[in-house]
């Protein structure tokens, strides 16, 4: 299966996400492919984890405008869930209070952590008049080892996540707030409707439209010219 996640911002900057993973009794990673780029980003970079070959690859433009490339090759977890967070979440029995996953954080520099999902409560939302209840989930990151030992004296813990999902036989994303990279800002990202032309606007295209097929109608077939003849020859 194909996933891809992509954000324009107004500023011109854009995020493409692409991520490939196969889902049989487990959800597996097969790849991800982040392309960022943007005065939104504070570093303009393409990262590819490929789980196959067990390789990452990452280039970026470093603070002096030079363009570097990080190629390695690692023992990947299989519960690697780069590019899978909502899908995960959207399949995760009610039943189950926690959920502990690994990601690759890249920043540029490679770093495995932990990803823990944690159930908290149900939140009342509403759509079109009719009262509903998402899940709402708390995603914290852990950085093990002695980084995680520094960022966490330094107050350099990355900051929590929250992501709210609508259950029931088809579960829906509904909200998040959460970074988009390592050490951006929190965003607060939900679904949009779609905005239609104003019913004035409306009522005259179709009458511009309707005029037009009525000119197109009434309008006279141009007369074809009979082909000349050619002159016989005198025999």
């Amino acid at each position: 299966m194909t996933t891809r996640l992509l954000f324009r911002f107004k500023d011109g900057s854009t995020r493409d996400e692409t991520t490939v993973y196969t889902q049989r009794k487990e959800f597996h990673l097969v790849s991800n492919h982040v392309l960022q780029k943007g005065p939104t980003f504070k570093t303009a970079m393409e990262s590819t984890i490929d789980t196959v070959n067990a390789r990452v690859k990452v280039r970026y433009t470093d603070e002096d405008g030079k363009e570097k490339v990080i190629e390695q090759r690692l023992d990947l977890p299989a519960d690697l869930a780069n590019g899978l967070t909502l899908a995960l979440l959207k399949n995760i029995s009610p039943k189950t209070p926690k959920t502990t996953v690994s990601m690759l954080a890249i920043s540029p520099q490679p770093r495995l952590v932990k990803l823990e999902f944690t159930r908290t409560a149900e939140e009342p939302f509403s759509t079109a008049g009719h009262e509903r209840k998402a899940m709402h989930y708390v995603v914290k990151v852990q950085v093990p080892g002695v980084a995680g030992a520094v960022a966490s004296l330094l107050g350099k813990t990355p900051p929590d996540s929250h992501i709210w999902i609508l259950g029931g036989e088809a579960p829906v994303f509904v909200r998040s707030e959460s970074a988009l990279f390592v050490g951006g800002p929190t965003w607060r990202i939900e679904p949009v409707s779609p905005v239609w032309p104003s019913d004035s606007t409306l009522s005259a295209t179709r009458n511009s439209k309707n005029s037009q097929r009525v000119r197109a109608q009434g309008r006279p077939a141009s007369s074809a010219r009979a082909p000349k003849k050619e002159p016989r020859s005198g025999k």
